[in-house]
């Protein structure tokens, strides 16, 4: 089953959307999953372009390669790309986070290293400096000024991420402050045994979900084995508190900033505070300004994993109101999670309500993405030698089946083109084939796991971080070093007409 192209859905278009996207649950129930990376990996990786579909007048070069697990690359104020290695993968592989200047033969040369708390996961450059988003695993996030000779200074630390998700962004604004992006702990606000899978429970058993204003509960507790005892006795777990704690209705959560599921911005100096922007987001990985200076996110929506799953709830992208509340862990967009059947996992129940009284209506999003896309960077096209000003590009890594969830076909695995106005995207850069997927499922020489898009100073060339190859073996992660790199995509009148595209339904017509 392939995931028909995004639209902005207003009122009763959202439900359509997503129940387009799924499969009618019998057939779904019967069918195994098929996700991009539960293939194998025999030999090395076709690498290469020949296998990938753009339209007509535009190119694309694979121009750094041989890299393990990199996430962003960021241009300084002379041009020169650099390419940060995040230094860590789920799969719980850990590698060096370093910052990497891309010289004119192709070669990278290291600039700044850093420690075991990653990952990195972006980057900006301003003032004469890069500032780096440290995911923070092990200490807490972090956001790293580097200069040009690889000097490193914590601008702030103990950024509360040592959960499923990251710091991310940075981005500077035009108002001099520094914007960045904060993940969810857990998938929809309780922490459960997928999260003691991941890794950090054990690390932190008292880590959860802290929300950037005081919050009451419905006293929702939910009983699972515990997989840290010997016995695997049951334990009750109520919403952002550590695992095994029990909460009561009209029990009071206390907020605090910096916090989970949010949008924050400080000035670009050590000490500066944090200010609130937005929260309630799941994961609000990608991060940037349109050419009206208006601030979008993208978020990673629910998985259906974990001890309250959602099911079939689409990527989104939002549109910035700074002091609005967006939803997590009780809507998905502007409806709410109890609403029909729309988001039961297959044979269990809606999700319960888990607080009381939300701070708001969450607003529309500006569009609803295919279900486990997993729609990272983007950037926005300035340049009319380029083409589509103003329209936003969005990489998709693709989905982690079965461990997010069930699909039947790859979801992801590509770049897409969205037109704001009307929310309709359009694959940009896609392998080809008779069905979507990475190159290692297609066996083919293209796009693995696009991570992040992100284009040059002057607009005229648009870059894509290529994670490389991850493959999923049941609920493990199976990260392969080595085979990420950066892909360079350009207009140019002389090439040759493009392969032919995938339909909106990724099936050549």
């Amino acid at each position: 089953m392939l995931h028909p192209p995004s639209r902005r859905a207003r009122g009763l278009g959202t439900a359509l959307l997503i129940a387009a996207s799924l499969p009618a649950a019998g057939c779904f129930s019967l069918r195994p999953s098929q996700g991009g990376g539960e293939t194998t990996l025999e030999g090395d990786p076709p690498i290469g372009p020949d296998a990938i579909a753009l339209p007509d007048g535009y190119r694309i070069d694979r121009i750094a390669s041989d890299l393990t697990f990199p996430t962003a690359i960021v241009f300084d104020d002379a041009g020169t790309a650099y390419v940060i290695e995040s230094g860590y993968s789920y799969g719980e592989v850990w590698t060096v986070p370093r910052l990497l200047r891309l010289e004119e033969d192709g070669s990278l040369a290291e600039v700044a290293r850093g420690g075991d708390n990653g990952p990195w996961t972006g980057a900006t450059w301003g003032n004469g400096h890069f500032y780096v988003a440290e995911g923070g695993r092990k200490q807490g996030g972090k956001i790293l000024r580097i200069s040009r000779d690889g000097k490193m200074e914590a601008l702030v630390v103990g950024i509360p991420s040592k959960g499923d998700h990251a710091v991310n962004g940075p981005v500077l604004g035009a108002d001099g402050f520094l914007y960045f992006t904060v993940g969810t702990a857990t998938n929809s606000g309780v922490v459960g045994a997928d999260n003691v899978a991941f890794g950090w429970v054990d690390d932190d058993p008292d880590f959860h979900d802290v929300p950037c204003e005081d919050l009451i509960l419905n006293g929702v507790n939910f009983i699972t084995p515990n997989p840290l005892a010997a016995d695997k006795a049951e334990v009750e777990t109520g919403a952002f508190v550590p695992f095994g704690t029990r909460t009561e209705k009209g029990q009071k959560i206390p907020g605090a900033v910096p916090c989970s599921g949010s949008v924050l911005k400080m000035k670009p100096e050590p000490g500066a505070p944090v200010e609130l922007v937005a929260w309630g987001f799941r994961n609000p990985f990608g991060i940037a300004f349109a050419p009206d200076g208006k601030l979008f996110v993208t978020d990673n929506a629910y998985d259906d994993r974990g001890t309250r799953p959602v099911y079939g709830a689409g990527d989104l992208l939002w549109a910035v109101r700074p002091g609005t509340w967006y939803g997590w862990p009780d809507f998905h967009g502007a409806r709410m999670l109890d609403y029909g059947d729309y988001y039961d996992p297959p044979g269990r129940n809606a999700p319960e309500m888990l607080l009381a009284a939300h701070p708001n209506v969450p607003p529309e999003p500006t569009a609803i993405l295919a279900v486990h896309s997993s729609t990272n960077g983007f950037d926005f096209s300035t340049n009319e030698e380029f083409g589509f000003v103003g329209q936003a590009f969005l990489a998709q890594f693709g989905d982690m089946a079965p461990a997010v969830g069930k699909v039947l076909a790859p979801v992801g695995y590509k770049v897409v083109r969205m037109d704001l106005e009307t929310g309709l995207s359009e694959d940009f850069a896609v392998n080809r084939g008779e069905t979507n997927g990475p190159a290692s499922w297609l066996r083919v020489p293209g796009l693995e796991r696009p991570v992040e898009a992100r284009f040059d100073r002057e607009g005229k060339a648009l870059y894509v971080v290529d994670f490389g190859v991850l493959l999923q073996k049941e609920e493990k992660s199976l990260p392969q070093p080595g085979t990420g790199c950066v892909w360079r995509i350009t207009r140019d009148p002389r090439a040759l007409p493009g392969p032919l595209a995938l339909s909106p339904r990724g099936v050549a017509p």
